[in-house]
């Protein structure tokens, strides 16, 4: 059994941290076969935990299994019999390109090549697949994958046609919402819109402006919760009443440019870090990350289950 819509029937997970375990549990959860990969002393049997911890929150397909995951010795291994190959390894190009050659050599001339990379480029990762390069790119999911529906599909300037077509299709038939980039930029896009907001609340608490709980409520009780619902362009557009965008930008274009120019450039001292992680500390107190993760996860659960009942872009 396979999503609908999609030809794909096993798929090679290559890495199995956290990402790599947040796709294979939603890889496993859509009713495929799973084989995995990954070096690290112990990586299968945490794996295997992680997928038994997620599954009750998964919502299977009927025919979907934990035991359908296997777990082979190397990524040539796990991508020999693989339809699509979603790779995890660490954000260092001289890793991407040692697992892009092994992978290229052994997954089948016409399998997407596809790596979960949050910033390199599919061009540079490419390099390393010198046999069939038009079949990389990357596959970025927004963590964790087994809740977030966003990815980022990024083709490189080799990249085939056909291959984002197959990525994109893939993708929507997991019940993923893929995007396509127009152009290669370090950090796709999700990344860079973060990137931008860390920067002013970095800088803001560097300043004293705001305390580290402070910025968190201001967006999490704030404009964070319009952003779950729909982007800021279209949140922009209602915000404008009547005139929409067009509104917006006529009136608050100048004070929002004054806004701009005043935003603050920080660097990442030692000292900011001990102030970010002692605020962080402070705000969540003897809280568990990882309870604190399944109830946002919970709470994420419920908002995506809510907009899958309204009609919204």
């Amino acid at each position: 059994m396979s999503p609908a819509g999609s030809p794909v029937r096993r798929v090679a997970v290559v890495g199995t941290g956290v990402v790599g375990l947040g796709w294979t549990a939603l890889f496993l959860a859509r009713g495929l076969d799973v084989t995995a990969t990954d070096p690290s002393p112990g990586a299968e049997q945490r794996l295997r935990d992680g997928v038994a911890a997620l599954w009750p929150r998964l919502d299977p397909v009927p025919g979907a299994a934990p035991d359908r995951l296997g777990f082979a010795p190397t990524a040539a291994a796990a991508a020999e019999h693989a339809d699509f190959v979603q790779e995890n390894g660490p954000e260092r190009e001289d890793v991407k390109h040692r697992l892009f050659a092994e992978l290229d050599e052994a997954a089948r001339p016409e399998v997407v090549l596809a790596s979960s990379s949050s910033g390199l480029l599919p061009t540079d990762i490419a390099r390393g697949a010198t046999r069939h390069p038009e079949r990389v790119l990357v596959g970025h999911p927004f963590n964790p994958p087994q809740v977030i529906p966003l990815v980022e599909v990024v083709p490189g300037e080799r990249t085939a046609e056909r291959a984002v077509t197959e990525a994109l299709e893939f993708y929507t038939a997991l019940g993923k919402r893929p995007i396509r980039l127009r152009a290669e930029v370090p950090g796709h896009i999700a990344n860079r819109l973060q990137a931008a907001l860390w920067q002013e609340a970095y800088s803001l608490v560097e300043r004293g402006v705001a305390s580290v709980a402070d910025v968190d409520a201001a967006i999490a009780h704030g404009p964070g919760l319009r952003w779950a619902v729909l982007g800021p362009f279209a949140n922009q557009h209602l915000s404008g009443g009547p005139g929409g965008l067009a509104h917006v930008l006529e009136h608050l274009g100048p004070p929002t440019e004054r806004y701009w120019r005043d935003l603050g450039r920080v660097t990442l001292t030692p000292e900011l870090a001990r102030t970010l992680v002692d605020g962080v500390h402070d705000e969540l107190g003897d809280t568990d990350p990882a309870e604190l993760a399944a109830r946002r996860d919970a709470v994420l659960a419920e908002l995506l289950d809510a907009k899958s009942r309204i009609d919204l872009p």
